[in-house]
C-alpha cells in the first residue's frame, strides 16, 4: 500500500474509533434521518445554519466503520461554511465515492475529506460513506424527514 493509501486509511480508522461532533445538536435548524435497509447503517444528521452559515454540525446512529468515518469527517468539513460552499462540497465528495472525479484538481481543497478516496473502488461501501452526506443533503433540501439509500 502506498504512504498516501496508508495515511487515508488511518485517518478513516481514527474517525471510526473516535467519531468527530458525535451526538445530537440541541439547537439545530435542520435534522434529517438516514437508512441503508441493505447493510443496517442509520444516521440522522444536525445542522446548526444561521445567516447561510452552517456553525454547528452533528450527528447520531450506528453503522459500519465506513458510514461512521464518513459522518465524522464530514462534519469537520462542514463547519463554517456557507450553504453554496456545502453544496460545492457535497458534489466533490459525491464525484469523489463514485470515482467521477476527474483528478487531483477537483479534490485538493477537500482536505482529509480525500482520505475517502479510495471507497470509490469497493462500490458495495459506496453507499455506507454517502448515507451522512445525502442525509445532510435532505435535511438542507428537503422537507421530508428521512431518506433511504436503497
Amino acid at each position: 500500500m502506498s504512504d498516501l493509501g496508508e495515511l487515508y486509511q488511518e485517518v478513516l480508522l481514527d474517525h471510526n474509533r473516535r467519531p468527530r461532533n458525535f451526538g445530537a445538536l440541541e439547537e439545530a435548524s435542520h435534522v434529517a434521518h438516514g437508512h441503508n435497509p441493505l447493510c443496517g447503517d442509520k444516521l440522522t444528521v444536525y445542522l446548526k445554519v444561521r445567516n447561510g452559515v452552517v456553525e454547528g454540525v452533528n450527528f447520531t446512529g450506528s453503522g459500519c466503520a465506513v458510514s461512521q468515518a464518513s459522518a465524522s469527517l464530514m462534519t469537520e468539513g462542514l463547519k463554517g461554511k456557507s450553504i453554496d460552499q456545502v453544496e460545492a462540497m457535497f458534489t466533490k465528495v459525491h464525484n469523489l465515492l463514485t470515482g467521477k472525479s476527474t483528478g487531483a484538481e477537483d479534490t485538493e481543497d477537500l482536505g482529509k475529506l480525500r482520505a475517502l478516496s479510495g471507497i470509490s473502488g469497493f462500490p458495495i461501501r459506496v453507499k455506507c460513506a454517502t448515507l451522512a452526506w445525502h442525509t445532510m443533503h435532505a435535511a438542507l433540501t428537503e422537507a421530508a424527514d428521512e431518506i433511504s439509500t436503497e
